[in-house]
């Protein structure tokens, strides 16, 4: 699959969405040919022409609401984000993952609905990234379903993104997993002139985002020492360990924080109703692009043009996603109730889980082990039983454990709590 994704339909997918000068989400909604409105029926129309593949495993939809008022809408507006969900082909496994980039831009005046906006790496590089995924993947059938989005309101106060999180805690969707790409097309950083194409970022929280009024579970994380095992950061370990896997030259880095020093994006929504979330984003960023007004000025040239973008890049970005998404919708779901039993002292670590209660059985489980130092997991002891004794003591040694199929896809990992 990773084959298949190309830099060129992602290209094209880039300059057409430029094409509409501005996707701001206060603009025009009934020009055909410019304007936000304009963009999101082609974001659809095209998710539809991929959906034709798929045997009608996927369908599209406008994901419609009404945003009040607020600091950045200085009227209600109605909005549109735009969903092609790849309907998962077992009936017993209702995991869903996501993928997402923000269809909507900005200039310098972040209330200016009428100025050309190209928004080209901000974010027609992230919302190119899902819709290319959607192209390639609504051949295939997945176990799990996949939704492939693309939201508005990102700049005007992540707004698209919140109404997707609040309905799919309020339908009760099961999403294991969302992947946020927002500035994925660009590999020369402007005021440090460092050039990377090899390289991107993967956001993560330590103390998630929905514990922070769960006095427990925070004191739980602090007894344990369980900070740096957030379940969005044990997705991101898995998206450096699969892409290192599956993509040449890209080297994943993994940035413990939730989003850029005081900034934001389209996973948070997510991870404040409590499912795991990371963020995307390329290793350099040129702010003479971003949000700026196309204009040159001192020699530098300013706003966020196609022509600034390494298509070739986002090409290997779209392929870090598809491999984490493949391999996580088709392995098996995660092991449940996963302790670490202390009912006596011991040197040794004794583990212990069950099966998962939906979808394939797995063909067996790794048991995954590292020091606490280690940034990432160090060693994989395979077993079939549903419990483990290791020669490593709990002390000195994180643990986790997924579930494998006999393929080799693996299920994201679970830090195992203290039992009896």
């Amino acid at each position: 699959m990773t084959d298949e994704v190309s830099a060129k339909n992602i290209e094209a997918i880039i300059r057409k969405l430029v094409s509409f000068k501005s996707r701001h989400t206060l603009g025009d909604t009934v020009s055909k040919t410019t304007g936000v409105g304009a963009a999101r029926n082609w974001i659809k129309s095209e998710y539809e022409r991929y959906a034709a593949d798929s045997y009608g495993r996927m369908t599209v939809q406008f994901d419609t609401f009404t945003q009040p008022k607020s600091e950045r809408v200085n009227q209600p507006a109605h909005l549109k984000n735009v969903l092609a969900i790849l309907k998962g082909t077992d009936p017993k496994d209702t995991r869903v993952y996501v993928v997402s980039g923000h269809y909507d831009s900005r200039m310098s005046d972040v209330m200016d609905p009428t100025g050309d906006e190209p928004g080209a790496n901000d974010d027609a590089s992230g919302t190119a990234v899902s819709m290319e995924l959607a192209r390639v993947m609504a051949k295939r059938q997945f176990p799990a379903t996949i939704i492939f989005m693309a939201v508005v309101g990102e700049e005007q106060g992540l707004y698209g993104s919140t109404h997707v999180a609040k309905r799919a805690k309020a339908e009760n969707w099961n999403i294991d997993a969302m992947l946020n790409n927002d500035i994925v097309g660009n590999t020369h950083g402007m005021d440090n002139d460092l050039k990377d194409n090899t390289s991107v970022r993967v956001f993560s929280e330590g103390v998630p985002t929905a514990a922070s009024a769960n006095q427990k579970q925070i004191a739980g994380l602090i007894s344990l020492g369980g900070e740096n095992d957030s379940p969005s950061r044990e997705l991101a370990r898995y998206i450096k360990e699969t892409t290192e896997r599956y993509v040449d030259n890209l080297n994943v880095k993994l940035i413990y924080r939730r989003d850029r020093y005081l900034r934001g994006g389209d996973h948070i929504p997510f991870l404040q109703q409590g499912y795991t979330a990371i963020r995307v984003t390329e290793m350099n960023e040129d702010f003479t692009r971003q949000h700026q007004n196309i204009r040159t000025e001192n020699g530098v040239d300013y706003g966020d043009l196609p022509d600034f973008v390494d298509f070739n890049y986002a090409q290997k970005v779209a392929c870090m996603n598809l491999s984490v998404l493949a391999s996580l919708a088709l392995a098996p779901a995660e092991p449940q109730n996963v302790g670490v039993v202390t009912s006596g002292l011991s040197n040794k670590t004794e583990l212990k889980w069950e099966a998962p209660k939906e979808g394939k059985k797995p063909a067996g489980y790794y048991v995954l082990m590292r020091e606490t130092i280690s940034p990432y997991w160090e060693k994989k002891f395979y077993v079939t039983d549903t419990q483990a004794i290791l020669n490593y003591s709990k002390d000195n040694y994180l643990f986790a454990v997924q579930s494998v199929d006999a393929e080799g896809h693996e299920s994201l990992p679970v830090v195992p709590k203290p039992v009896r």
